[in-house]
């Protein structure tokens, strides 16, 4: 690991937290659920070199890199397969990981929130399958009529242009153009209970969400479940598909930067996510039905606990205003976005 570190007196502000900004004073808010003043007056950012990935989210490994609320980091992932912006292997896949971020001040109990500031690929490649992941299809058509050899596709990545074409001539002469949408697939803290887990596997602990959503801008809340959070992210795509049908996106190494801030002793049981128009909960489990479950009742505690509704009055907005997103249906546990969009809320 390379680590630089410089001041930042003002970072950037984010209009999506309903909160506090970091350039806010500390405000004392009644009952539970107060942002850590650790970090509001001035941030660090630090410049971050990965030297060491991990294909598990877990308690177990050690801190990368000490940061604190209000600091923002400077950083790149590598793809899904383990290769950087050079195409050089550094990593055995899936989904390797960089990190994990001690963030001083998190304990249980409390709530971590990035925002990503920057998603943007930092090579000319990508690559994704070619055929559909068997949960994407019935299953007489992939016995009977569907191609049985995977083949991986690489795609050129026009960053002047934004749009990813395949390289195949044969795939290239169909007219295939894909725009850019960058995003991240996963960012985790450390799970409950002494876990490890897999990084292809999504949970309450944020992991492999591949929410198509997780794109520059966007504040992301997951729950502290370890001191210090351990916050890990990585598998950048250029774009996804709802429902990460092929098993894979358009997979690519990325430049990110994010920051971090705390609410303390606030109760989270499901990742939230906030933009300019949405509040978003990211809901998994095997079935389909048990994620959607999830994502509705955390949407609903967070309508209650936030915007002012008791269970009825959020019961009857849900009843006519929610929205969900198939998130991704191949990973061993299966993701739902329930969504509300802010046009809708009171408060």
């Amino acid at each position: 690991m390379k680590l630089e570190t410089t001041k930042n007196c003002t970072p950037r502000r984010s209009p999506l937290l309903l909160i506090v900004t970091w350039l806010s004073l500390a405000v004392a808010f009644a009952g539970a659920g107060t942002l850590a003043e650790a970090g509001q007056a001035t941030g660090t950012t630090h410049q971050f070199v990965a030297t060491t990935y991990y294909n598990t989210f877990s308690f177990a490994h050690p801190p990368a890199l000490r940061i604190r609320p209000g600091d923002r980091v400077v950083t790149k992932t590598i793809d899904a397969g383990g290769r950087d912006q050079n195409n050089t292997q550094v990593a055995r896949g899936p989904n390797p990981q960089i990190g994990p971020f001690y963030i001083e001040g998190a304990e249980p109990g409390d709530v971590l929130v990035v925002r990503f500031e920057k998603i943007e690929p930092n090579r000319d490649n990508a690559f994704s399958n070619t055929v559909l992941a068997p949960y994407a299809a019935d299953p007489s058509f992939l016995r009977y009529e569907a191609e049985r050899v995977r083949q991986r596709e690489r795609w050129d990545v026009d960053r002047a242009a934004r749009v990813a074409r395949p390289s195949t001539p044969a795939l290239r002469a169909q007219g295939i153009e894909i725009p850019f949408r960058p995003m991240i697939g996963c960012v985790g803290v450390a799970p409950p209970r002494k876990e490890a887990v897999w990084t292809a596997t999504p949970g309450e602990f944020g992991g492999n969400l591949d929410y198509f959503g997780m794109v520059e801008g966007v504040t992301v809340m997951l729950p502290v479940f370890e001191p210090g959070a351990l916050l890990f992210m990585g598998d950048g795509h250029v774009r996804q598909g709802e429902g990460e049908v092929l098993g894979n996106a358009l997979e690519i190494s990325m430049d990110v930067e994010f920051s971090v801030d705390l609410i303390k002793d606030k109760e989270i049981r499901w990742p939230r996510i906030e933009n300019d128009d949405s509040i978003i909960v990211l809901g998994s489990a095997r079935p389909l039905l048990q994620a959607l479950q999830h994502a509705t009742t955390e949407l609903q505690r967070w309508l209650m606990a936030d915007y002012g509704y008791d269970e009825r009055g959020s019961s009857l907005l849900m009843g006519h205003a929610l929205e969900y997103e198939v998130v991704q249906v191949v990973d061993p546990h299966f993701t739902i976005a329930a969504k509300m969009r802010k046009s809708f809320l009171s408060r």
